[in-house]
């Protein structure tokens, strides 16, 4: 479970705020996906995230719900649905996750066009 944080009065850059709340390999990745779906189903979001462990997608994601920046929603039916979606405060974060998604896409542009050609025939 994740520890609660309370930022007020505390000394420090307003960018730890930010990076403690989406820190690690798979909350930012998560959030980019939900923000970009709308809202995803547990199967659906694994499948987008090849390399995590359904174990580890299930912290994430309870973590994110107990930052405020994930709501999740349980139907109930048989089988039961569980369906995920930024809340306000996540989908505040929008900009961010454009911003690093346009840049990935460049230094991703800039390391192919510098990769050496093979030499031909």
């Amino acid at each position: 479970m994740m520890k609660v944080k309370h930022y007020v009065d505390v000394p420090g850059c307003p960018v730890e705020v930010t990076l403690d709340l989406i820190d690690g390999r798979w909350k930012g990745v998560v959030l980019f996906h939900l923000l970009d779906a709308g809202c995803l189903r547990f199967n659906a979001l694994h499948r987008r995230l090849p390399g995590i462990t359904q174990r580890l997608l299930t912290k994430q994601l309870r973590e994110l719900e107990e930052a405020g920046l994930v709501s999740r929603t349980v139907y109930a039916e048989v089988p039961p649905r569980v369906e995920y979606r930024v809340t306000e405060e996540g989908e505040s974060l929008r900009s961010i996750f454009d911003a690093l998604a346009r840049w990935g896409e460049m230094r991703l542009a800039r390391h192919r066009a510098a990769k050496p050609k093979p030499a031909g025939c």
